[in-house]
């Protein structure tokens, strides 16, 4: 029997809805010729039937390893792993798909059908979660929780629920904690207030209130208040006063790298090109995990900037 006939009877076990047959017949095909991607997808689709979700996935992958071209091996194996419950791994096998043939319907569907149930699932997770903060009191966190489930799904009634009783409580925790704060650190949340509100000027007098009535310009509290006022000035392009508070900050801790990155992204501003440089070999002479994939992908790309600008200067260009 040639490997096509063994596939013609497997169709037709198949079509019959005798797939442990046709699983069979594809097998004797596959056998006889292992390059024929067809026997694979059709095997794939009679251990579908069957509610056999790791074999189904095993020739979907299958199909993809003897021809990456062939469609709908993608899908085969998306289906397999949708029905396994391994969302991720369909979404990524999809994205694969999409790159072979971006207009495919068939996979554009089930990837918008597998985010979604991927959505609703995180969204569970948070609700969850939400609640075992609530229950524990930890009220901060369980509105963060909150927030993160509402920006996957907008108006979640029991979300809304949860947020609404636990708001109240915080604000009037919150309210105690402040209150019992001494002045300075009672201006330096101010200043936190403002900053958060965009009000970045009422954010530097709240600041400037803090730093002024704290005698230790090296405690924590300083130091805070002396980036974040950074950040304000950042905000509203006042260089100078940037570079003077991270300067500050930096005075008691070098290695700063929230302040280092600022000071450098000043002085680049105000055409200080070797000083932004020098700040930013110092972001770089810190261990990666330290400085964050972000700075450190930042400080590299401003490195390779301040380097040509610095080279042209120095050729008079």
């Amino acid at each position: 029997m040639s490997a096509a006939q063994a596939k013609k009877e497997g169709n037709k076990l198949f079509k019959e809805g005798k797939h442990e047959e046709a699983i069979v017949k594809y097998t004797e095909a596959i056998q006889l010729d292992s390059t024929d991607v067809t026997f694979f997808s059709n095997r794939s689709a009679a251990y579908a039937a069957l509610g056999m979700w790791d074999e189904a996935a095993e020739d979907g992958r299958a199909c993809i390893k003897v021809n990456k071209n062939f469609i709908k091996g993608y899908f085969r194996l998306a289906v397999a792993l949708r029905s396994a419950g391994k969302f991720k791994e369909a979404v990524d096998n999809i994205k694969m798909g999409l790159a072979v043939d971006p207009g495919n319907a068939d996979l554009k569907k089930q990837a918008s059908e597998m985010e979604e149930i991927m959505r609703k699932d995180r969204v569970l997770v948070l609700i969850g979660k939400a609640k075992e903060q609530m229950q524990t009191n930890d009220l901060k966190e369980c509105l963060a929780t909150c927030d993160r489930a509402l920006a996957l799904d907008a108006g979640n009634k029991e979300i809304v629920k949860i947020k609404s009783t636990v708001e109240p409580k915080f604000q009037a925790t919150e309210k105690r904690r402040v209150l019992s704060l001494p002045k300075p650190a009672r201006d330096k949340e101010a200043g936190d207030k403002c900053y958060r509100a965009a009000n970045f000027e009422g954010a530097i007098e709240a600041y400037t209130r803090c730093i002024d009535a704290t005698q230790d310009k090296s405690s924590e509290l300083c130091l805070k208040a002396y980036s974040n006022r950074s950040a304000c000035y950042k905000q509203l392009s006042n260089f100078d006063g940037t570079i003077a508070d991270c300067t500050a900050v930096l005075d008691a801790d070098p290695n700063n790298v929230k302040s280092l990155v600022r000071r450098a992204q000043a002085f680049e501003a105000v055409e200080r090109y070797k000083s932004a440089l020098q700040d930013v070999k110092a972001v770089l002479a810190i261990p990666q995990a330290t400085v964050g994939q972000a700075n450190w992908s930042l400080c590299n790309m401003m490195k390779e900037r301040l380097n040509r600008v610095v080279q042209q200067l120095k050729a008079g260009l």
